[in-house]
């Protein structure tokens, strides 16, 4: 009997400790692809990257070209079917292919087959005890006269009334991944997707690896309200929060870019330094920027002379060569070096060698 206890004490413990299993049904954007297709990638492709494995374990199904009616028609739900067990869950994105009207094969009417078609896929897991969450199609990269269109507007408009009439999870997929593209805008939004010309490919459907990642990180932002436990799960940040982007709003200071070749000033070494230094000081007019970034190249026999320091400072080589004193010692540094000089030290740096001596600075202002 103790025996018996021990063996059914190890099952349950096993049972517990097995990873929340995570089906996808999907088309090609959420599809995986082998190295011979690359750079393309689906975001069920990347999902999994984000997730620790022995918490959820990311399982696949997604295929290229199909809707609703052919996943079911090639019995690839009948598949997921067979591997469902209590508490998985069966993320549902469906929509490019089913607006194929000149395919019958695939096309759904949105206000009739689609959320019929969908409700199977719903019922599917809810039978097998596991939990559907229907997740809207991801936007295309498609501009006309400066604006960005919605393609799946009343594909996602019925899978929206679906989830609100049968209470099923929903991942706003079309909306956030809509604010990201007029976000990044069209020029900025196309390396996420296949523009790859030397392949002659110019496709704003399909996600390169950059953009499966990016599409990956939003479902999983939305996902994340909806599954218990999948905070904890996370290994990599969602950090990519688009829901007020495209909105007209601004910051509280204008951001920009330069360049260094517009800001180079010629200097003598600072601090009693020797000969000839090209200084970068960046944004050094933003009077309520709370740091300061400057590059300095220090030519040959160039160097910055000892002295004290009032403020915590980090310089960080990226090239050359030099000699670092730091309170007293002297340290050999070259590209890759990251020297930090806290308020109370003091610090030298001396260009070595036949090569500039160029570094970053970091500082409070």
């Amino acid at each position: 009997m103790r025996r018996l206890l021990l063996l059914l004490l190890l099952s349950c413990t096993t049972a517990q400790a097995a990873p929340v299993r995570v089906f996808i049904a999907g088309d090609s954007t959420a599809a995986e692809y082998g190295p011979e297709r690359a750079p393309q990638a689906g975001w069920g492709q990347a999902l999994q990257s984000y997730l620790d494995p022995a918490r959820f374990e990311v399982r696949n199904h997604a295929r290229g070209g199909r809707s609703t009616r052919s996943f079911i028609d090639e019995g690839r739900l009948d598949a997921i079917a067979s591997e469902l067990r209590r508490g998985d869950v069966l993320l549902i994105q469906f929509g490019h292919n089913d607006a194929k009207f000149e395919d019958p094969t695939r096309y759904t009417d949105p206000d009739s087959d689609y959320p019929r078609l969908l409700m199977r896929y719903v019922q599917v897991a809810r039978d097998k005890g596991a939990t559907p969450v229907l997740v809207t199609p991801v936007a295309r990269l498609l501009y006309d006269f400066g604006s960005l269109l919605d393609t799946h507007a009343r594909y996602t408009q019925a899978m929206q009334q679906l989830a609100a009439r049968e209470h099923v999870a929903l991942i706003e997929l079309n909306d956030r991944s809509t604010r990201w593209i007029r976000a990044l805008g069209e020029q900025g939004a196309r390396p996420y997707f296949l523009f790859v010309p030397e392949q002659g490919k110019a496709d704003g459907t399909h996600f390169s690896v950059a953009g499966a990642n990016a599409v990956a990180c939003l479902v999983l932002r939305e996902w994340r309200v909806l599954q218990p436990g999948l905070e904890d799960a996370l290994v990599r940040d969602i950090d990519c929060d688009v829901s007020a982007a495209g909105q007209g709003g601004q910051p509280a200071q204008p951001s920009r870019v330069v360049h260094e070749r517009d800001i180079a000033i010629r200097q003598p070494g600072p601090h009693g330094g020797a000969g000839s230094t090209t200084a970068y000081p960046f944004f050094a007019g933003e009077k309520d920027l709370p740091f300061v970034l400057r590059k300095r190249v220090l030519h040959k026999g160039a160097g910055i002379g000892l002295h004290p320091q009032h403020k915590d400072e980090i310089y960080y080589i990226v090239s050359g060569r030099g000699s670092y004193v730091l309170d007293g010692t002297q340290y050999d540094v070259s590209a890759g070096d990251a020297l930090l000089t806290r308020k109370g030290s003091s610090h030298a740096l001396q260009q070595v060698g036949d090569e500039d001596l160029v570094l970053l600075l970091a500082y409070p202002r």
